[in-house]
């Protein structure tokens, strides 16, 4: 019984590295949500698929339910794809413009973050992408309104060289 086990265990591990071995270079995406995300389901879409609806030419595509940003580039091509903390203030979908951007700033947590790249407002609310300078992604104090959609230093930085004044921001469901 376990010879069976830890041949079934190696088969699965070859299979896994051949999977991430074929994976586009350009995606550099992380791995989905833990269970808190939505339930998938054979019928389910690719979360890392770019959403179909999301416009033409370079721009940002931001999923309300799938915490994930696409950075797409002129040609339509996915440059890269990441998961976000999203805030507790969340922007409607539609189509918008990158309004304002700042190095660093302390967020309205009272947290350190650097490349704020802002696009709306909502009810008084600053809202845009950044990064929290200690590396933190963990979720806001419901009780507060931010406006800050958290990701990793590494994908902020990406966001910051990619997302320059007016680049489009698509905010889809």
């Amino acid at each position: 019984m376990a010879g069976l086990t830890a041949a079934a265990l190696a088969v699965v591990g070859f299979l896994a590295y051949q999977a991430s071995a074929n994976a586009p270079a350009d995606l550099n995406a992380r791995p989905d949500k833990s269970s808190s995300g939505p339930s998938s389901s054979p019928k389910d879409k690719d979360p890392l698929k770019l959403p179909a609806a999301s416009g033409q030419g370079k721009r940002v595509v931001y999923s309300l339910g799938g915490d994930r940003v696409w950075l797409v580039g002129d040609s339509g091509k996915v440059k890269r794809t990441y998961e976000v903390t999203p805030s507790t203030v969340d922007p409607a979908t539609g189509s918008y413009a990158v309004s304002s951007r700042t190095g660093q700033v302390i967020g309205s947590d009272g947290v350190q973050i650097e490349h704020v790249v802002r696009f709306t407002n909502v009810d008084g609310i600053a809202v845009g992408f950044s990064a929290a300078l200690n590396g933190s992604t963990q979720k806001p104090d419901p009780a507060k309104k931010t406006g800050g959609i958290r990701s990793s230093r590494a994908d902020g930085n990406a966001m910051w060289d990619f997302a320059l004044m007016d680049t489009k921001v698509v905010v889809v469901k």
